[in-house]
């Protein structure tokens, strides 16, 4: 959806613009909150930023607001934290109406045996073990302030907070959890997955339509709006 913002910001400027975005997303992954930055010359009023350029956008993707900031500033490198959830309907029957916005999975799941394992993963670790081979950070060390995994019903939710993430970090992590969570491994395999800094130790990638970026977070200072950011 990029390609689209910056086609709509660039009509609204009348020039070319270039976007910077706190978090990148594969193709059907999903964004309840993204932040992005430009660069440009053009003068328009705060309300322009958002209305004008919603009238641009396709029907998903909409701007909640708009906030001049200093120079310095940094969707990407100003963040100080940033949060994924990944929603998994874990039940027999594949979902229906929530087809393309959940991920699946139809064997009995163990969520006690989930959140033990996920436990072992906070903190600060090289996490190549769950690095996608493609991913071009420069460091696979990150810092998971957090991993909750929650139930309610039929619905398994898992929310990652780290300072940042590698490519298909979250997938991996979800993926190796479930397996832990069907009996294939105990919880305290993942620590083995972790020392590994092996990929091919973990699970394989679990499906995108299920992942969110939910939020990013930045320190107070920058001023940015907070009902966006709640």
């Amino acid at each position: 959806m990029q390609d689209a913002v910056e086609a709509a910001l660039t009509a609204m400027a009348g020039e070319p613009i270039h976007t910077i975005c706190a978090g990148r997303t594969d193709r059907g992954v999903h964004a309840l909150e993204q932040v992005v930055h430009f660069d440009t010359r053009a003068d328009r009023p705060d309300s322009a930023w958002v209305r004008g350029v919603n009238t641009a956008l396709p029907a998903q993707v909409a701007v909640l607001w708009s906030r001049r900031v200093d120079e310095q500033f940094s969707a990407r490198y100003s963040a100080t934290s940033r949060t994924y959830r990944y929603s998994l309907i874990n039940r027999p029957v594949r979902p229906a109406l929530h087809a393309g916005r959940f991920g699946w999975f139809p064997l009995p799941l163990d969520l006690a045996r989930m959140r033990e394992a996920a436990a072992l993963l906070t903190g600060e670790h090289d996490f190549s073990a769950f690095r996608a081979s493609e991913c071009q950070a420069r460091t696979p060390v990150r810092t998971l302030h957090s991993f909750d995994v929650v139930r309610q019903g039929e619905q398994i939710d898992f929310v990652l907070r780290a300072n940042a993430f590698l490519h298909h970090m979250v997938r991996n992590l979800v993926g190796t959890l479930v397996y832990v969570g069907k009996g294939k491994h105990p919880p305290g395999w993942v620590r083995e997955v972790l020392a590994s800094k092996d990929r091919s130790r973990a699970a394989p990638t679990f499906a995108a339509e299920g992942l969110y970026l939910e939020k990013v977070q930045y320190d107070a200072s920058w001023n940015l709006p907070q009902r966006a950011l709640q």
